[in-house]
């Protein structure tokens, strides 16, 4: 891929999620929504650190932020995600064929 072509919206997608601190990101904000401080806690990172993870997120639409008062607020979007399971469902025929055969 050229510097200057931008990546469909699925392999925004995947590469966001290709990082396990951003995997975990999503899952606690699964729990609701959090500041930045809340999400940075669990983690040996600084809050820049945190906001990075969360602006590649925020690129993919995995992830919003809203402003509360001094806080940033984030939150999980879903949207991205279904069009991972959509993806992922084009396939579903060959893993379920491949258990089946283990099966037998």
């Amino acid at each position: 891929m050229r510097v200057d072509e931008v990546p469909d919206p699925l392999s925004t997608t995947f590469a966001a999620l290709a990082d396990p601190t951003r995997r975990a990101i999503l899952s606690r904000l699964l729990v609701g929504e959090c500041s930045v401080g809340e999400l940075a806690a669990p983690f040996a990172l600084t809050k820049p650190a945190i906001s990075k993870h969360l602006r590649v997120l925020e690129r993919a639409g995995l992830v919003t932020q809203r402003r509360d008062a001094q806080w940033r607020r984030c939150r999980v979007e879903a949207g991205p995600l279904k069009e991972v399971v959509d993806w992922a469902e084009h396939y579903r025929h060959l893993w379920e064929g491949r258990l089946d055969r283990l099966d037998t």
